[in-house]
């Protein structure tokens, strides 16, 4: 558990860094969790944070499976119900940790890495 922490919090930095306004993390609804919200310019991002010590089971935004990506959407949506933000574009990202040697040695960020079916 606590390398997902520090997975996060380097997601944090990471994105603020690149000019993502982090507004909520570790948003709760009765589908789920999203583990970061966040603007970039005007659109809301909500955004998984994956953290693995290596690339030998698949990449971070790979082991964001089927049932994982619902889940985020349906708290997305409320989200979006619930803080009125209708009228603004949204995208759903993945940040990828990687650790090695308890230190981050790669952050990624997967714009776009999944959408909401049509």
């Amino acid at each position: 558990m606590a390398l997902g922490r520090a997975g996060e919090e380097r997601a944090v930095k990471h994105l603020t860094s690149l000019g993502y306004e982090v507004i909520e993390r570790n948003y709760r609804c009765h589908h789920g969790e999203i583990d970061i919200v966040a603007r970039d310019g005007s659109t809301l991002v909500f955004i998984e944070v994956k953290t693995r010590r290596s690339r030998e089971f698949g990449s971070g935004s790979e082991a964001v499976g089927n049932p994982k990506r619902k889940k985020i959407i349906q708290c997305a949506q409320e989200y979006i119900v619930l803080r009125n933000c209708e009228d603004v574009d949204a995208r759903y990202d993945v940040v990828e940790v990687y650790f090695q040697d308890g230190q981050p040695v790669t952050v990624e960020v997967v714009k776009g890495a999944f959408w909401e079916e049509e």
